[in-house]
């Protein structure tokens, strides 16, 4: 069964969209080796200076098991490192490694023009508005989840 109805969930659409504006960085970002999501974490981290992974999560909105996960791939390739925080042995501190700052300014032209084909495609100033918009919809709290009646039985 095929609709034209758009739907009313919001998941599914943010969704779509999210796999949609993906693909179009990924394949941008290809011959670099670096996916969308990971160069959105060197710029995190390249933009904090050595967060600890609590702030990195955070500032990603991930918990720590799916930045960890991650994290793997670009530990791997030598383009960051995790190490204890000397003041806080509790702490991990991300940063960049030289390899990791080269390999995100090389990304800057692919990435340019993946924002570029976006906002072609869907307007400078209506690129703007959605940023702003998701922005606020990333800073929601959206309350405790209220338990399945099923698995109260």
């Amino acid at each position: 069964m095929t609709t034209t109805e758009p739907t009313r969930c919001n998941l599914t659409a943010l969704r779509k969209a999210t796999r949609r504006v993906s693909q179009l960085y990924d394949a941008l970002l290809a011959p670099s080796g670096l996916r969308g999501t990971q160069r959105g974490i060197l710029v995190h981290v390249a933009r904090s200076g050595a967060p600890t992974m609590s702030e990195l999560a955070a500032a990603l909105v991930l918990d720590r098991t799916a930045l960890n996960h991650n994290l793997k791939p670009l530990q791997r390739d030598g383009l960051v490192t995790v190490t204890v925080d000397k003041d806080d042995r509790r702490s991990r501190l991300v940063r960049l490694t030289k390899r990791g700052e080269a390999r995100l300014a090389e990304t800057r032209t692919a990435w340019q023009q993946a924002q570029e084909r976006f906002e072609t495609a869907f307007g400078a100033k209506q690129a703007a508005d959605l940023r702003q918009t998701l922005e606020l919809v990333a800073s929601l709290e959206f309350g405790e989840a209220p338990v399945p009646s099923r698995a109260l039985k």
